[in-house]
């Protein structure tokens, strides 16, 4: 059995509807997996996640719903979503809502913050489901659970996390979502040496590799610090990692479709001059992967 993935957004930074993003969309980042178990795992929580929960609770037919939310970290396209999010609104639903250690309390203050009367006409508290906040650094478990999930701390101005989910029983499906982190070189960040080749380790061989591939090299070159990658150091990693499949995420909210695909194509001509057979796809809103 494998992981099932859905993209629900795609975009970062900030929500970029219209007529010229209606391929890749215009949600900000959220990602539904399926582990083979069955669990939900919903990895970060922008306005992708609405959707998401309008197609849960249908799902569900009536029936209660639970899931993990793991998300990366506290910026607001990451979590600006769970207000809108119906299964929170219905009674005897469940939720958990993950980071690492360092950042739980920082992500749980956001949220309930983000839900304020000053900002949100309901409060966190009147809340229906039951919504727990968890450090990753307790463990992620369920009774049966075949899945680990580890996390990699990776570079973004207040920091962030890069998940790997692995089945137990099948240990080359291994997917590796690292929503925003910057790969080219900055003074922003106390790195630690030898920051890379952690990194590369932690994707290594992974069968899908999502990666933040905000920036072209000149338009990086404008943003370097903010906290994104340029598609060539995206590339790079990927092949560094001998990943199976590299799928370009947190598209740039100015990128039109017709960018994106060009980002893409740019991706694959720069593998195949590098004689590399790497499967390069760009994130789209509605896209499902197994891996």
């Amino acid at each position: 059995m494998a992981l099932r993935l859905r993209f629900w957004g795609t975009r970062g930074s900030v929500p970029s509807p219209g007529a010229l993003t209606v391929r890749y969309g215009g949600n900000t980042p959220c990602l539904e997996v399926r582990v083979p178990t069955g669990e939900l795992l919903i990895f970060d929580a922008g306005t992708g996640i609405r959707a998401l929960g309008q197609s849960l609770m249908t799902r569900s037919n009536g029936e209660p719903v639970s899931g993990d939310i793991l998300v990366s970290h506290a910026h607001w396209d990451h979590i600006q979503g769970l207000p809108f999010f119906a299964p929170l609104y219905e009674r005897g639903n469940r939720f958990t809502i993950w980071s690492s250690g360092a950042l739980i309390r920082t992500v749980e203050r956001a949220v309930r913050e983000q839900m304020s009367l000053g900002v949100f006409p309901v409060e966190f508290e009147e809340l229906a489901s039951v919504v727990k906040f968890r450090s990753l650094d307790d463990g992620l478990h369920h009774p049966g659970m075949r899945f680990d999930v580890q996390t990699i701390d990776v570079r973004h101005p207040g920091g962030a996390l890069g998940y790997r989910v692995v089945d137990r029983n099948e240990p080359d499906r291994a997917l590796v979502y690292i929503s925003d982190n910057e790969l080219g070189e900055s003074m922003r960040y106390e790195s630690v040496a030898g920051w890379r080749d952690e990194l590369v380790a932690f994707a290594g061989g992974a069968a899908v590799l999502v990666h933040d591939a905000t920036y072209t090299s000149e338009e990086y070159e404008r943003h370097r610090g903010w906290g994104h990658s340029s598609l060539e150091d995206v590339l790079a990693l990927a092949l560094d990692a001998r990943v199976g499949r590299l799928v370009l995420h947190h598209h740039k909210p100015e990128r039109t479709d017709a960018g994106v695909d060009e980002c893409v194509a740019a991706c694959r001509a720069m593998a195949r001059q590098r004689g590399s057979p790497l499967e390069i796809v760009a994130a789209a809103e509605g896209m499902e992967l197994l891996v």
